[in-house]
């Protein structure tokens, strides 16, 4: 149990936060759980009002009010189409760490989040120990999408289709680079992201060349640890400002000019949750975060914003591939990036870009919410599918790993022959190409 006078303390920063809602309900029409569900404690309108009485119904029943509370995809739908500015994501973080502060955690989570996660080189290790043993427990389904699904009955991996574990994962093939700026004169940290190192490495292959490309020093330092978005969705606070702890510290250690990750989720954690939710003190923690949050960018931002993309010379295909883009709700929502990854699409001469039917609708991962929901998840993501099969594309494209295994998997069970790439692959293959 954390300590109360922090618990007070969250505590009245949510209160302070929870008047700016005038519950008008424009909510609820952006809420994909909502759409599925029909169920008014399911959209951030009913969960606000539940947390006015926060203190009472916390002592009253705190699993009832961690499980509506848990029933949230934390996507920022609701924010971006809030006219009150009510910063949503910020106030049901909070409140699960309050929870969280009150019940504790689970022994699963503390197993997972302090136990494994916390320490970058035993997380690594127990993945590369998980990738050499995956086969015993799953088959192959889709060799386009690389897809597999369990080999035996299993409530965790129940009906879905999951991309495994690389066989290698990136930190392994790079474990460390440390480069001067070439021609751009400008020296970038890459973050690397736990999904993008351990199942999607050819994601990071594919970044360093770009960079190495557009003549940008890169500082890769070794052992990267979690941004820590899964400790904070969790409510986990002691978990999270020991990942950031660690994480700024191997980082600081060098000078760069810019933080770029290919990962959605990362950067609006770090350029967003990080300055939010490690509090005020101490204050060389504070600065350091206000540090590295203001020099954090999404790659595809940095390529258009501070390098200079440009088309790449080569033929144009007589037959260029068709690729459709999911906008991420980390990048579009959060960050309001959508523009850049399209244009770094549309760089690469030998694609056609295919705008598809509501491409900044949520696919329905959210993380833990598809290991908790996954059948709300699913119907979720099946909008999505049917809303990039409609494209007509070969390709999608999306620059978050997390979105990118939500519509493998709804794109493999219905045995449908589309790949799923990052828009990063897609420029570094153009590149390679290049007469």
């Amino acid at each position: 149990m954390a300590d109360m006078q922090e618990i007070a303390k969250l505590m009245r920063e949510l209160e302070d936060q929870l008047v700016v809602c005038m519950r008008c309900g424009l909510c609820q029409a952006a809420c994909p759980v909502f759409e599925q569900t029909g169920r008014e404690a399911d959209v951030a309108r009913g969960k606000l009002a539940m947390l006015d009485g926060l203190m009472l119904e916390m002592f009253r029943d705190p699993r009832g009010v961690y499980e509506r509370l848990n029933r949230c995809l934390l996507c920022g739908s609701c924010a971006a189409n809030c006219p009150s500015g009510v910063d949503v994501l910020e106030i049901f973080i909070k409140a699960r760490a309050i929870l969280t502060g009150y019940m504790g955690l689970s022994a699963t989570k503390k197993l997972l989040l302090r136990g494994m996660l916390v320490h970058p080189k035993t997380f690594d290790r127990l993945a590369e120990w998980g990738a050499r043993f995956q086969q015993i427990f799953a088959r192959p389904v889709n060799d386009l999408l690389g897809t597999s699904c369990a080999r035996f009955a299993s409530p965790l991996l129940s009906e879905r289709h999951f991309v495994p574990l690389a066989g290698t994962p990136f930190h392994s093939k790079t474990p460390y680079l440390n480069t001067d700026g070439g021609a751009s004169g400008i020296k970038a940290a890459f973050f690397v992201g736990c999904l993008i190192d351990k199942i999607f490495p050819k994601i990071a292959e594919a970044t360093i060349e770009v960079l190495k490309h557009h003549g940008v020093g890169i500082y890769l330092p070794e052992a990267q640890g979690c941004c820590g978005i899964p400790a904070a969705s969790s409510g986990d606070t002691e978990s999270f400002k020991r990942l950031v702890q660690y994480n700024l510290k191997i980082f600081e250690a060098e000078k760069f000019d810019y933080l770029v990750t290919a990962c959605a989720t990362c950067t609006s954690t770090i350029k967003e949750m990080w300055p939010v939710l490690i509090g005020k003190e101490p204050e060389e923690l504070v600065a350091g975060v206000k540090r590295i949050s203001e020099k954090t960018l999404d790659i595809h931002q940095f390529l258009v914003a501070k390098v200079g993309l440009k088309q790449i010379s080569q033929p144009t295909a007589k037959d260029p591939t068709g690729v459709t883009y999911h906008d991420p709700c980390h990048l579009k929502k959060a960050l309001g990036v959508t523009a850049e990854p399209r244009a770094v699409l549309e760089a690469n001469p030998g694609y056609d870009l295919k705008e598809m039917n509501q491409p900044d609708a949520c696919c329905g991962m959210g993380g833990s919410f598809n290991l908790q929901y996954y059948e709300i998840s699913s119907e979720i993501g099946r909008q999505k599918r049917d809303n990039i099969k409609a494209s007509g594309c070969d390709v999608v494209a999306t620059g978050c790993p997390a979105c990118m295994l939500q519509i493998s998997d709804v794109l493999s069970r219905s045995k449908d022959r589309i790949a799923v790439k990052h828009p990063m692959e897609i420029y570094a293959e153009g590149l390679r190409h290049k007469e």
